[in-house]
């Protein structure tokens, strides 16, 4: 990637911060729901195909309209939910998630938007042979992570939250995508939660431009039920 040479000490400057967090964040308290003994690989498999197990239009909040994306697409909104799209340079590398296969019966995506206040509500279900708290582990000591990509850098914050404790494990984040330029109005904010049923991770987020202004009762309850559906199955 060439980074025009202000561009380039704004990530220098970055990664010595982000150096910092890694060091400061491993004594952080992980919040969330975390089940003891847990193992390194995940033993149970959900048999039903991601697709039937997303939720219908009509468990979604009211006024939301509701698009099944195909996987390629799927692709590209998975990046968006985490800001770091496919290709990007992720700074700790270790910040990076762990690859994602997309495809049928690999990720499935359902996506809700409510067009006058600009939110969308995205459900994505996906295969993982990992636990949550894998994820987990990465995410406290990430809380701060920079992303470059076709020579523009982004900053990644992630909170560590609470979530309702529902199907194997489940953790919740807060996280703010700000980009170099265009100021804070540009800024993507998320509040997400996270649950895992045998091998399948339902991820739920609430994206907002902007000021974020979450309905947290709204996603609360779509996650539980998305997290039921999947367990009933």
């Amino acid at each position: 990637m060439n980074v025009p040479g202000s561009a380039r000490a704004r990530w220098l400057g970055a990664a010595a911060l982000s150096a910092s967090l890694v060091l400061t964040g491993c004594g952080a308290t992980l919040a969330g729901h975390p089940v003891a003994g847990e193992a390194a690989t995940v033993q149970a498999y959900v048999a039903t195909g991601l697709n039937e197990l997303l939720p219908a239009q009509a468990q979604f909040p009211e006024g939301y309209s509701v698009v099944v994306l195909p996987p390629e697409a799927a692709a590209q909104a998975a990046g968006d939910l985490n800001g770091i799209t496919r290709g990007a340079l992720v700074h700790p590398g270790d910040c990076a998630p762990p690859e994602q296969r997309f495809g049928p019966d690999q990720t499935a995506i359902a996506v809700g938007t409510e067009d006058r206040s600009r939110t969308t509500i995205t459900v994505e279900l996906a295969r993982t042979g990992q636990p949550l708290s894998a994820l987990r582990e990465q995410l406290a000591r990430c809380a701060e992570i920079h992303v470059g990509q076709a020579g523009a850098i982004t900053t990644v914050v992630t909170r560590l939250e609470a979530a309702p404790p529902v199907g194997d494990d489940s953790i919740g984040l807060r996280r703010t995508v700000i980009p170099d330029l265009g100021g804070a109005r540009l800024n993507q904010s998320m509040q997400t939660l996270l649950g895992q049923v045998g091998d399948v991770r339902i991820t739920v987020t609430y994206m907002t431009f902007g000021v974020p202004d979450p309905d947290r009762a709204a996603l609360e309850r779509l996650f539980t039920a998305t997290v039921e559906r999947v367990r009933a199955r």
